[in-house]
């Protein structure tokens, strides 16, 4: 996923599942590039690898100022911190941490849709997003996924679920352009 355009950060995105929860978490009201880079980001600050339950257990107020020191992880690191602690929070309760197992137990795209939205911070269009960079981009694709994740499941290239280059990355930036010219979101 060459969202970032930091190596390090994107091959992060790849490998853990909580960074990329946490960067979809991010990606909202900033660049898609900061948002991703987020996870790579705080896990420097924290000095080794993203853990849910580190994350949940910390001081909320140390937590915030981790997200806070520059460069922010965020345009809005406090409610940011909130975010990435109840999602953390909600891993360790729901799914003993792991964070790939929101993806890996989940037998259709409508269940897996379903314990997506059920995150913190995660609303249907964030979670119809990231089934649909499951499904593009990591090869995570149980039966019905390209349902749950329509439209974000077709060949437009209208989300992050569609970036794998940098030219590609170029052109959801050129198509969200053009349909917020025509005032349509992106799931139009």
């Amino acid at each position: 996923m060459p969202v970032t355009g930091d190596p390090e950060a994107d091959a992060l995105l790849e490998d853990d599942p909580l960074a990329l929860l946490i960067g979809m978490l991010l990606d909202q009201q900033v660049p898609m590039e900061w948002a991703f880079r987020g996870p790579s980001t705080l896990r420097q600050r924290l000095g080794s690898h993203l853990d849910a339950v580190t994350i949940a257990e910390m001081d909320p107020e140390q937590f915030e100022a981790l997200c806070r020191e520059k460069p922010a992880i965020h345009r809005f690191p406090a409610s940011m911190a909130r975010r990435i602690q109840e999602l953390c929070a909600h891993l360790v309760e729901h799914h003993g941490g792991d964070a790939a197992a929101v993806w890996t137990e989940a037998t259709t795209g409508a269940e897996l849709r379903q314990r997506l939205e059920a995150l913190p911070g995660y609303g249907s269009e964030k979670a119809r997003i990231f089934v649909a960079i499951l499904g593009k981009r990591m090869g995570v694709a149980p039966d019905g996924w390209e349902e749950a994740a329509a439209p974000f499941s077709d060949g437009e290239p209208r989300s992050v679920a569609d970036i794998d280059s940098p030219e590609s990355l170029q052109r959801v930036r050129e198509w969200k352009k053009a349909m917020k010219a025509k005032g349509r979101s992106k799931a139009d």
